[in-house]
């Protein structure tokens, strides 16, 4: 059996990650986002058929996965079929490699926004100054 779980932050709770990556979107062109929610996820695989499991499982998803004060859980439970279980080691090493890929490129594209994003402050910095060093005299 296999169980998804996703944890996200109450509506009413302050999301201040989901905020900057919000402001870094629009930032980077999409003023169209209108909110970002950051949640975690989580997939369980498991070998019992115990009739008592899922109540177990909502147990643990409310004391340890989640924090009941600030967020919600929502448990799935997704029936794993025989071709995907049954993958080989050969496929799995070569979606491992492609995700080890993915994940270079991504940290390669956030430098390059990050020292976009220095450069913008830095910028409004000097131009701030410049202001401040005119009202001044």
């Amino acid at each position: 059996m296999r169980f998804n779980v996703i944890v996200k932050p109450k509506e009413a709770v302050l999301d201040p990650q989901g905020n900057a990556v919000r402001d870094a979107m629009r930032h980077l062109g999409m003023p169209e986002v209108k909110s970002v929610r950051i949640g975690k996820y989580m997939e369980i695989n498991l070998d019992s058929k115990d009739g008592n499991l899922e109540k177990r499982l909502h147990n643990l998803c409310r004391d340890l996965l989640s924090n009941p004060v600030i967020e919600d859980y929502e448990l799935q439970n997704t029936p794993v079929s025989d071709q995907r279980s049954a993958a080989s080691t050969k496929d799995k090493a070569a979606r491992e490699t492609r995700g080890q890929r993915m994940n270079g490129e991504k940290r390669e594209s956030k430098r390059k926004s990050m020292r976009k994003t220095k450069s913008v402050r830095t910028r409004l910095r000097s131009a701030k100054a410049r202001r401040e060093r005119k009202s001044s005299k």
